[in-house]
């Protein structure tokens, strides 16, 4: 089944209860689906469970379900937002002070940041994908190529990547999986406190392994600072 289906209640001054139904991608249900009112073969992917969704705060618009990288035009808006999200809250996430630990211990010199951590093993990318510099031709220029630098107490930078496609142990994520970098010290603290994340500019919001796979502590504020672009909105 291309798209899950869940059944909710829609509230009504009548004694009726009537039934909404709201759409959310097979194997990511945080990502709902709705119909574009702008083009009506086309449906827009959104954090918001809100309908009808504002247009200006969705992930971007689909022509095919499930989406493809062809399919799916990107909302820039909503990537504005989600690196301002990344740049104030990603020093705090527990997967990303890991790495930073990890960095600064005499293991990490032989850590390719951008994942190590997760849990799940990496799947294998069809050839002609992907590509670049870095651990085993894994990384990418500019901030996507920083990863991995220092370790064993030097310091240097890690990456904040997406989950949907975690490295293996000691590799490097696709450089259209990596948000950004943040620095971090030989002590394995993110210097100036925050890290000073650094937009990679290669990241992409659907790739072949899936759509946008945010940690569960940054999805939750990144869904808030939408709810609040969403009540400025109305």
């Amino acid at each position: 089944m291309l798209v899950r289906t869940a059944r909710r209640a829609l509230l009504r001054p009548t004694p009726a209860i009537s039934w909404r139904w709201i759409s959310t991608l097979e194997g990511n249900p945080h990502i709902y689906v709705f119909p574009d009112e702008r083009s009506l073969s086309n449906h827009l992917l959104t954090l918001l469970p809100t309908s009808p969704p504002k247009p200006e705060l969705a992930i971007g618009s689909t022509s095919k379900l499930p989406p493809t990288p062809d399919s799916l035009v990107e909302n820039p808006r909503f990537l504005s937002i989600l690196h301002s999200v990344l740049s104030k809250h990603a020093y705090q996430d527990p997967y990303v002070i890991s790495q930073a630990q990890a960095l600064a211990s005499t293991s990490g010199s032989s850590l390719g940041s951008g994942g190590a951590f997760f849990p799940q093993q990496r799947r294998k990318r069809g050839s002609g994908y992907g590509g670049g510099g870095g651990t085993g031709g894994d990384g990418a220029g500019g901030a996507s190529s920083q990863g991995g630098a220092g370790g064993g107490g030097r310091g240097g930078y890690i990456h904040v990547s997406d989950q949907r496609n975690p490295p293996d142990y000691g590799r490097i994520a696709f450089p259209e999986d990596i948000f950004g970098s943040l620095e971090v010290d030989s002590e394995g603290r993110f210097v100036d406190e925050t890290g000073n994340y650094q937009n990679s500019g290669t990241y992409r919001v659907i790739t072949r392994e899936g759509c946008l796979g945010l940690s569960p502590f940054l999805r939750e504020k990144l869904v808030r600072c939408l709810r609040d672009e969403e009540t400025k909105l109305q």
